[in-house]
């Protein structure tokens, strides 16, 4: 297809949706409906001149991993997706799939969630989206590339991502990667991408090696935690996981326990997050 198809659709996806939409705030008047280019640039996670040459169609060809932040800043739906993508010349991902996209359902549920932290992880962990406190809570994950977003990667092969959770449950939160990898493995069949970090943390960790003999399969699932965070303190909290049937995705939601302070510093890290935002 032309260029100024994909252009036009883009364009077309921006302007059909309002600040409110995204999670933004609508701020004054605007003079013409729908998101502003900068905001689809910056959802996305790319520059706004890119992103404008993009609509102009300028020559500029997205990547599929762009793409992918693309469906996601407009909450297209997988047919939506699906077009975008054979727009720029690639087949649409299988579905489900592991990848950047992520459902607009999902999407709304996390920016609605603006007291918890909060973020959406993929059949294989990777981290795909995150909501401000979830930022501020375990850092820019969904930003980063490769297996640096990946929840189970980093767990078996960084001990520093383990620094929030109490040394008492590091076992029985490896168990649970492990089996969850599991899990994802029977359902995706032979999916490379899959049996490839299977094999990679079999090669990295022993640890892993140990909890995979255990042939334990079993998706993550809602469960108690102790976070100890350097500066919002003791985080008693209860890790609920939605799924969702569109994608497969899992949107994690930190809540609170009854009865514990994990509510005020929560407030306390949001306004944390905010400052730096701001700096």
């Amino acid at each position: 297809m032309a260029d100024n198809d994909l252009g036009g659709f883009l364009r077309a996806r921006r302007e059909a949706l309002r600040p409110e939409d995204v999670g933004l705030v609508p701020g004054g008047r605007r003079r013409t409906p729908g998101l502003r280019r900068e905001e689809v640039a910056m959802l996305a996670n790319l520059s706004v001149d890119y992103y404008e040459r993009l609509e102009r169609s300028k020559g500029s060809h997205p990547s599929e991993a762009l793409l992918a932040n693309l469906a996601r800043a407009l909450r297209l739906t997988v047919d939506e997706r699906d077009y975008l993508y054979r727009l720029a010349g690639y087949p649409p991902p299988a579905r489900p799939a592991h990848g950047g996209y992520v459902d607009p359902s999902m999407m709304f549920l996390l920016d609605a969630l603006t007291t918890v932290p909060a973020h959406v992880i993929d059949d294989l962990t990777n981290v795909q989206a995150q909501n401000p406190l979830s930022r501020a809570l375990i850092g820019s994950w969904a930003e980063m590339e490769g297996r640096d977003a990946n929840v189970t990667w980093r767990w078996f092969t960084e001990p520093g991502s383990r620094a929030l959770n109490t040394p008492e449950e590091h076992e029985e939160i490896g168990r649970g990667y492990a089996a969850d990898l599991r899990a994802a493995t029977a359902r995706l069949g032979s999916d490379r991408t899959a049996q490839r970090l299977v094999d990679d943390l079999l090669d990295a960790s022993a640890e892993f090696a140990r909890y995979w003999q255990d042939m334990r399969v079993q998706p993550l699932r809602s469960t108690p935690k102790v976070l100890l965070h350097p500066r919002a303190g003791r985080l008693e909290v209860q890790c609920d996981v939605v799924l969702s049937t569109t994608t497969g995705h899992r949107l994690v939601i930190f809540r609170p326990q009854p009865g514990s302070s994990t509510a005020e510093s929560f407030d306390f890290l949001r306004v944390l997050g905010q400052q730096a935002f701001n700096d």
